[in-house]
């Protein structure tokens, strides 16, 4: 088949080479433009541009997909099918009818459960046991096409964001290509979703990284976790910015006589918090401007101590 591919993120650099290795042709893969990062503001591109160089395969990166400009350089490519994996735009129905098949989508969430741009992350701040991938007919309608394939995966306790999205990258490869085979051998089922079941997983916010420690240190331990890539979970101390990026729960007693957010105790094993249900042993942080370090070296150079409070 003739595939025109469309990512950007890293998430989707291990679909675009399982595919390129297999029997397809990607006639093009089509990635979010340059953009200007970092603190020098220089262009950056997307990691699918630069593995698609690599691969040495055709790119487009319109600012608008949805251009007439687009429509018409899509056409062009005469392609059997669109594969999209975390591009970035809305694809419109015009767009979305353009492949001679039709085009699909690997998401990463147990579909109908976490449409949006953020299911990992919301998988992890909600404290799930287990996620997956799902590949879908795309429809204008945000994730709610109907099901082509699905597979589950178990969340490991030490998993973040960064670990869980390269574990579920890999899971939507394998999964792309067994959908593709199906769809070339047009053995396929499309199931639709049950909509009853449908939960968002939008766009996380800076301010949805600000820990509340009048919160369990389990849920506080999630969103260190589920914030990991962004926005960062983060509390502040002597009116400094510390983002969190490794704890873990300490249970403790109903005899804890401290307040939600003061520091308990100080040791080589790390910065221990008071939460509102057990505590959390904080191993490694960023402060305001410098790097992520672990906590023994964050207490090396800042006189931390017991009854110091984070946050607010």
């Amino acid at each position: 088949m003739n595939i025109v591919f469309f990512g950007s993120s890293e998430f989707a650099v291990p679909a675009l080479r399982a595919i390129a290795q297999g029997s397809h042709e990607i006639s093009c893969v089509v990635t979010q433009p340059d953009r200007k990062k970092g603190r020098g503001m220089h262009l950056a591109s997307t990691q699918v541009k630069t593995t698609a160089q690599e691969l040495k395969l055709k790119l487009y990166q319109p600012q608008d997909i949805n251009s007439g400009a687009a429509v018409k350089f899509l056409k062009g490519l005469d392609a059997d099918l669109f594969v999209v994996v975390a591009y970035g735009q809305i694809l419109s129905d015009e767009i979305l009818g353009i492949p001679k098949i039709f085009s699909i989508n690997a998401h990463a969430s147990l579909l109908p459960k976490y449409r949006g741009a953020a299911p990992i992350s919301w998988s992890l701040i909600n404290g799930d046991k287990s996620t997956g991938v799902t590949i879908i007919k795309l429809t204008r309608k945000m994730d709610s096409g109907p099901l082509i394939l699905q597979k589950s995966l178990e969340i490991a306790d030490d998993d973040n964001s960064y670990t869980l999205g390269g574990k579920l990258a890999e899971l939507a490869s394998g999964l792309l290509k067994e959908s593709l085979q199906l769809v070339e051998a047009d053995n396929y089922k499309l199931s639709p979703q049950a909509e009853e079941e449908a939960s968002l997983a939008p766009k996380l916010k800076k301010a949805d990284g600000l820990i509340n420690w009048g919160r369990p240190a389990g849920q506080i331990n999630n969103l260190i976790r589920g914030c990991f890539c962004w926005p960062g979970a983060f509390t502040c101390y002597k009116k400094k910015l510390i983002k969190l990026y490794q704890a873990k729960v300490a249970p403790c007693g109903t005899d804890l006589q401290a307040r939600p957010g003061e520091v308990t105790a100080v040791s080589a094993e790390g910065v221990t918090v008071a939460c509102a249900k057990d505590t959390l042993v904080i191993t490694r942080l960023q402060p305001e401007g410098k790097r992520i370090m672990d906590a023994k070296d964050f207490i090396s150079g800042h006189q931390l101590r017991p009854g110091d409070c984070l946050g607010k």
